[in-house]
């Protein structure tokens, strides 16, 4: 058997009196494509630094197989001394001419000053430089972040067609579950691996929690916390609320009839309805902004839309298509060139943009969301203790304590998150809110938009993230065309490529492009209509079931007292969540399709 490119052996890590990573290893052999995951602050950065040779750990030992190229891709690459994106681009060892061919796929100026590029072209540059040194190992840290939906599908299928192994850290699930094979779940301080891609990832990781779990009733407090404090996050995804799955496809369905009618009935508020139900009404906007050389860039043109109160709405498109534009133009921060905007009465808007800027790194965590001090935080007019908001977002007890400026970025983010959401609103505007936060975070802030009562803006490129939170998508183009979908990214897919079907052929009449009215055009047959009803009667026995296990098992006694009775009731929970899960999964997948066939 060959030896691996790559080996760590019992990698230890320490800062000041907290270990970091305590006897982590793993190989990495020719053609491997794993992820590495775990939660923001657990030591994943570090872990690829010193697979990269860029950082020396504490102890254990690190094998690379002699004249095995290693390319690595940091999160905030350092561009200082480069005069050009070129230079930066062949620093790292690449031939000129590769770097080029790399800048040209991915359309950025090779003579540009990278200390005036936008982050999305930082991260373009960045990749470029790692793909042109031809490595034999790509070690990628978030290599998706800020990148747009277009760059994002060309990464994808670059590394699908990359010949070496690599290792991959992302937020991204739809990226992951297209490229991995592998993953290395890097978990309080030590590797498990799982010789199966990303898609399979949550249900394995899920297996080995409920295990300790289990162990720790017969263990010391502690551990059981910890266990505990591992599992919160990743039990969320698995334990979703079919309640919210329901309200969501509602919600889109109702969306949907009404972004039919936009464009084709006269856009007036009710009377007599409601004060505030209206959030946005926008009417035949356009707006565009005057070029160097005397021309206009449109960033968008006569867009029509109705935003209601409880509406949920993603936009999307490529850098610099406009959605940061549009974003400002709904929220009135913006005038059109032509048009109108009208917002609705009583709206108390939260923005988020994830500016870490806006926290003091000397501050504690109980300091940042108690600026006034004493112990309590508001979160939306209710006072909550602020351990208790913290454990919310997945910090530990020890934390609030400790400064900002010893969290790792994604846990920022995960603070600034804690903090913009306690404030009272019924407007949160959303842009990027994803960058940094790892895949727990991600869960934890799905679950709060989806239970959120009030209205959501959201510019983001995470499609698995659009795919569970909004009720339409506005897709921009660049060229100023914006057009709304009902649904998700996966619905905005399927309906822009019915609709690119559609297109009238030359010598055709053309018609309108503007969404009509949603007409069935089909429906489910006999069998899956009867299966979704057996299905919605199956889910809820399931899950009291579950239910009444899981305070059968909470009895600390019952091991001691039962032991054959304890493994009973452990292997029918475990057996009744698998098929409380695919029943889940059924129920979705024949849920999206009838809304499909129903808005054909």
């Amino acid at each position: 058997m060959a030896p691996p490119l790559l080996a760590l052996r019992d990698i230890r890590v320490a800062f000041a009196d907290q270990v970091l990573i305590s006897g982590a290893s793993f190989a990495l052999a020719a053609g491997d494509r794993l992820c590495l995951v775990g939660r923001n602050g657990s030591g994943k950065s570090t872990l690829l630094r010193i697979a990269a040779g860029l950082a020396e750990p504490d102890g254990g030992e690190i094998f690379r197989q002699p004249g095995t190229r290693i390319a690595y891709l940091e999160q905030a690459p350092d561009f200082g001394g480069a005069a050009t994106v070129l230079d930066y681009a062949t620093a790292g060892g690449a031939e000129t001419h590769k770097a080029q061919a790399a800048l040209d796929e991915l359309k950025l100026s090779p003579d540009a000053n990278p200390a005036t590029l936008s982050g999305g072209e930082g991260r373009k540059t960045a990749l470029a430089r790692v793909l042109a040194e031809e490595p034999d190992i790509l070690l990628l840290d978030e290599p998706t972040n800020h990148l747009d939906l277009p760059s994002i599908e060309w990464l994808e299928e670059t590394l699908s067609q990359f010949r070496g192994a690599f290792i991959l850290i992302s937020h991204d699930c739809a990226f992951l579950r297209r490229l991995t094979a592998g993953c290395l779940w890097l978990d309080r301080g030590a590797i498990r691996r799982l010789d199966k891609g990303f898609s399979s990832f949550e249900a394995w990781s899920e297996q080995i929690l409920a295990e300790e779990e289990t162990v720790a009733h017969k263990l010391d407090r502690l551990i059981e916390q910890e266990t505990q404090w591992s599992r919160e996050g990743i039990s969320a995804r698995r334990t979703r609320n079919q309640g919210r799955l329901r309200r969501l496809h509602a919600m889109r369905a109702d969306r949907a009839r009404r972004v039919g009618q936009t464009g084709r009935v006269e856009l007036v508020a009710e009377s007599g309805t409601a004060s505030g139900s209206l959030v946005v009404e926008a009417k035949g906007i356009s707006k565009s902004w005057p070029q160097p050389d005397g021309s206009a860039r449109v960033a968008v043109a006569n867009f029509s839309t109705r935003i209601m109160r409880g509406d949920k709405v993603g936009l999307i498109g490529p850098n610099g298509a406009g959605k940061t534009t549009l974003l400002k133009i709904l929220t009135g921060a913006l005038k059109p060139d032509s048009g109108t905007i009208r917002l609705g009465t009583n709206l108390t808007p939260v923005y988020v943009d994830q500016t870490r800027a806006l926290l003091d790194p000397e501050a504690t965590l109980w300091q940042t969301l108690c600026e006034g001090g004493g112990d309590q935080v508001m979160v939306r007019g209710k006072p909550r203790h602020v351990v208790s908001y913290l454990k919310d977002f997945l910090f530990r007890e020890s934390q609030a304590r400790q400064p900002v400026k010893a969290l790792s970025g994604g846990e920022q983010c995960r603070l600034l998150l804690a903090r913009a959401l306690a404030k009272p609103s019924n407007l949160l505007v959303l842009d990027e809110p994803t960058n940094d936060l790892d895949m727990e975070t991600l869960d934890l802030l799905q679950e709060m938009l989806t239970d959120y009562d009030g209205t959501v803006l959201l510019v983001s490129h995470d499609r698995d993230f659009l795919d569970r939170v909004v009720t339409s998508v506005i897709a921009l183009d660049g060229a100023g065309n914006a057009a709304e979908y009902p649904g998700g990214y996966s619905d905005y897919l399927t309906q822009s490529r019915h609709q690119r079907s559609e297109a009238p052929r030359p010598g055709r009449a053309a018609q309108s492009t503007r969404p009509e009215r949603a007409r069935p055009a089909g429906k489910l047959g006999y069998k899956e209509q009867r299966a979704i009803e057996e299905l919605q009667e199956k889910m809820p026995r399931l899950a009291a079931e579950i239910a009444a296990l899981e305070r059968k098992l909470a009895d600390p006694d019952l091991y001691a007292r039962s032991p054959d009775d304890f493994h009973k009731a452990t292997a029918r929970h475990d057996a009744l969540r698998a098929e409380l899960s695919a029943a889940e999964e059924s129920w979705l997948e024949l849920e999206l399709k009838r809304e499909a066939l129903s808005g054909a």
